[in-house]
This record gives C-alpha cells, sequence and structure tokens, in this order.
C-alpha cells in the first residue's frame, strides 16, 4: 500500500482499481493516496463517475467535448469514484471510454468501484464497451480488495450496544 504513495506508477500510467462493499474504506483510500500524489508534486483530479459522465455529456450538448476530455488527459492521476453505482447508457459509456482510451498507458487513473469485475456489464450494458473499459482498466493494473465489511455499520452497532 505505501507503494502507492510514491508517484512511480502515475509516472508509468498505470492504472488502479479498489473495489469493496459500501462502507469498506474505498473512497478514503483513494482520497489519500490523490493527496500523497499531489503532495509529491503531481497534477490530480477527484470526481465521481456520475459527475464525470454528466460533464462529459454537457460538453457534448455544448459542442466542448473536445477540450473537456483534453482537461481531463492532462491530470497526471485521475480518481474517479463510486464507478458502478449507477448504470450508465450507451452514450454515458461511450464517454467514459473516451476518458480512459486518451488515458490508457499514459496517464493513471484510479476507479473505486463497489461492484466486482463480473458486474461491470450492469453499469455498461453493452458488452463490447464494458470489456473494453475493463481492458483497459486492468492491463499493468494494482488491484485493491477492500473486502465486504462495512466499518460505518461496525462504528455504528458498537455505538448502539447496551452498557454492561
Amino acid at each position: 500500500m505505501s507503494a502507492l504513495k510514491s508517484p512511480t506508477w502515475v509516472r508509468e500510467g498505470r492504472p488502479l482499481v479498489l473495489i469493496g462493499d459500501s462502507g469498506t474504506g474505498k473512497s478514503h483510500l483513494l482520497i489519500g493516496i490523490g493527496t500523497a500524489i499531489a503532495e509529491a508534486g503531481m497534477t490530480v483530479r477527484y470526481t465521481t463517475a456520475t459527475a464525470l459522465v454528466n460533464e462529459l455529456a454537457e460538453a457534448e450538448a455544448h459542442k466542448n467535448l473536445t477540450a473537456t476530455i483534453a482537461r481531463y488527459t492532462k491530470v497526471d492521476l485521475l480518481c474517479l469514484d463510486e464507478f458502478g453505482y449507477l448504470n450508465l447508457d450507451k452514450k454515458g459509456a461511450k464517454l467514459l471510454f473516451q476518458i480512459f482510451t486518451e488515458r490508457e498507458e499514459r496517464k493513471a487513473t484510479a476507479v473505486a468501484s463497489n461492484a466486482p469485475f463480473g458486474e461491470w456489464d450492469k453499469t455498461f450494458t453493452d458488452p463490447r464497451l464494458c470489456a473494453a473499459i475493463a481492458d483497459r482498466l486492468t492491463f499493468r493494473f494494482t488491484l485493491i480488495e477492500t473486502g465486504i465489511e462495512s466499518y460505518r455499520l461496525a462504528a455504528t452497532e458498537a455505538e448502539h450496544q447496551p452498557s454492561r
């Protein structure tokens, strides 16, 4: 895990995928890793998958898609949270695919997903597009599985234990 604080993997354009259930620390890790990379002097952008797809769709509608994609292509590390929380229509998936294609092997992308790879076809309903996105995110990647036990649920349960 400490190797992810080093900018080496970012310079190499390697992807990072965090997979685990809700409340298992994916967003926390994503933000922490992004912060460490920014502190090392590299550019980092954090957003959610939904916000990015919405921004790309708006840019396309305003005929500004090329400039928006270029802006996301320039950052050293793109941290994409909540990947897999929504089902993308074909247009949204294609827009997101463009970002991954432009960044592939040149710029690092880190995604946090609550869905294991086998369920990504629910997010990306076009099987070919799903396979292409998974292919780009898993080539020379690092995988961190955060598990299934929610830290928030455990804290809430501990808080509500009867006193003895």
